[in-house]
């Protein structure tokens, strides 16, 4: 069925735009797969039919080369010898574990455990996890999230707010870079990873696709991991420890590893193969600053298909994660191709891919930029969007980040709605994001949700819609369209986005970080933005 173009964003081409992507035949829209095949080409058609520029020099897509590794043992067990006994964890119930370096085979052979804490070296808080230890060729056990969320003191770290060293994906580079041969990360619980475990389990088994190392260079780990809690407290009973204990103990400054008297195996056969993704870009041509440009993101792939038990295929159909995200930029790019008069400056339409393989898409655009970053105004991210009715508000997530939450905050006083933080800011959700990519290159960006204050329900009624989803839709075959979605509030908040970067495009402004992220700088051309510091977004200091 086709979508009417209308100039006006409407729930009509919304619904059908995400019906399609989230339908069966698209098969969760797994990069690799004729799922992505069907994504491009129906995304590229719907660009081409709103009557945009194709975003890449002429090109609809920007070609990603990807490394697929495919766990084929997936009955391995990790196998701990402690106290005169052996130990096995279970791959599933009680541990995932992966390859990160691209190897057939990895067999690791009785490696010395050692705890590791929360695995930081962060020389601003005087914290460094891995002092006086060496664990090149041992296996570390660490803690998710960071010191200030076990503790809640906000002088440590951003106390219950996230910050990026607790993110897993911190946490295994600083391990490989210490030399360590295995990584596993305690799933302590559901608020402190920001998901269940069964979101782990879905997000890490299949398929797993990576940069190569010629793309992204630097130490990856042969076997990178996740633990139960329950599985760690066993673990470390067998070694005759407390993990409780020794877990409150991490979070208190001065802590020191503890080497375990134990030691790690598990064998992990893979098939990797090497090809490639696209990231897909369409445009609106600037009337006066053509080469300036304000980019919208949305990434277009999600988890794909399994095989569950009994051989029933499993559709991650991904209809909010990202199908409304996708399609809010569609519905954006609808409205901007339809102006009367084209925007003064150039507005790109980035589809990133990879996206739940840790934004490798937006890490390549971003060191493979279509404009240069020091023309790039801003990013604008659209990531899940859970529809759940009008709301007096939005939700900003990462607040106190750029100046874009004050550009945001004008245009919602004109809808009489105001700008709030996310309620869940030990989620780290960021970190987890496209708009990360373009923050850590030193590219203003912005990632918001639908508000909480509901119409109707009032934000006890928002809160719960959105722990909702958390709970029993995200990462999983349930997140599936609903034709009788009430979409008012998020055609709402669509229309919010499009005329915030309706006033970015038109205007002369340079949106910068946050003061107490960076001091503020007058806008020179000749030079790139520095990246922010790191308890604002990625590493501090300038990118030339």
């Amino acid at each position: 069925m086709a979508v009417a173009l209308a100039p006006q964003i409407n729930g009509a081409d919304f619904l059908q735009f995400d019906k399609t992507l989230s339908s069966k035949a698209f098969g969760g829209r797994k990069p690799g797969t004729p799922g992505e095949v069907l994504t491009i080409r129906y995304l590229v058609d719907q660009f081409r039919r709103m009557r945009l520029m194709p975003g890449n020099h002429g090109y609809w897509l920007q070609r990603v080369p990807m490394v697929t590794t495919t766990l084929v043992n997936t009955g391995t067990r990790l196998e701990v010898r402690a106290g005169g006994g052996v130990q096995s964890f279970a791959y599933g119930p009680d541990m995932m574990a992966f390859t990160e370096d691209a190897r057939a085979l990895v067999a690791l052979r009785s490696s010395p455990i050692v705890f590791v804490g929360y695995g930081i070296d962060a020389p601003r808080w005087q914290w460094n996890d891995y002092q006086g230890v060496s664990v090149r060729g041992k296996t570390v056990i660490v803690l998710v999230n960071d010191p200030g969320y076990a503790t809640g003191d906000p002088q440590l770290f951003n106390g219950r707010k996230m910050s990026r060293y607790g993110r897993w994906v911190y946490k295994y580079e600083e391990a490989a870079r210490m030399g360590a041969a295995a990584c596993f990360i305690v799933h302590t619980s559901d608020d402190a990873a920001g998901y269940p475990w069964a979101v782990i389990r879905n997000s890490t088994r299949g398929a797993l696709q990576s940069l190569p190392a010629s793309v992204a260079p630097g130490p990856r780990l042969a076997v990178a991991g996740w633990l139960t809690r329950a599985a760690a407290q066993r673990l470390f009973r067998a070694a005759g420890l407390d993990f409780d204990s020794l877990a409150t103990q991490a979070a208190q400054p001065g802590f020191t590893p503890v080497a375990l008297q134990a030691t790690a195996s598990i064998l992990l056969r893979s098939t990797v193969t090497h090809g490639f993704s696209y990231n897909v870009l369409g445009m609106v041509k600037g009337s006066k600053h053509p080469d300036q440009v304000v980019i919208y993101s949305a990434h277009w792939d999600h988890l794909g298909t399994f095989v569950g038990p009994y051989g029933r295929k499993e559709i991650f159909h991904g209809a909010i994660d990202n199908g409304s995200g996708v399609s809010a930029l569609l519905e954006i790019a609808d409205a901007f191709a339809h102006q009367k008069a084209p925007p003064e400056r150039s507005v790109l339409f980035l589809m990133p891919t990879l996206e739940d393989a840790v934004t490798l898409g937006s890490q390549y655009y971003v060191t493979h930029p279509v404009f240069p970053l020091d023309e790039t105004v801003a990013d604008i991210d659209v990531d899940a969007w859970p529809i759940i009715g009008r709301a007096r508000d939005m939700t900003v997530i990462g607040a106190g980040h750029s100046q874009l939450e004050d550009d945001l905050k004008q245009v919602l006083s004109l809808q009489g709605r105001t700008l709030t933080s996310e309620p869940t800011p030990q989620y780290g959700s960021y970190f987890r994001s496209d708009l990360f990519s373009f923050a850590q290159a030193g590219v203003p960006a912005l990632v918001v949700g639908p508000g909480l204050d509901l119409i109707d329900g009032g934000r006890a009624a928002g809160l719960a819609a959105s722990a909702k989803y958390t709970a029993h839709r995200y990462h999983t075959p349930r997140d599936v369209f609903n034709p009788n979605w009430d979409l008012s509030g998020t055609l709402e908040d669509i229309q919010t986005l499009y005329l915030l970067g309706r006033n970015l495009a038109d205007g002369g402004q340079w949106p910068d970080w946050a003061s107490r992220c960076l001091p503020a700088r007058t806008r020179n051309v000749s030079s790139l933005r520095p990246a922010p510091a790191q308890e604002c977004a990625g590493p501090s200091g300038s990118r030339r």
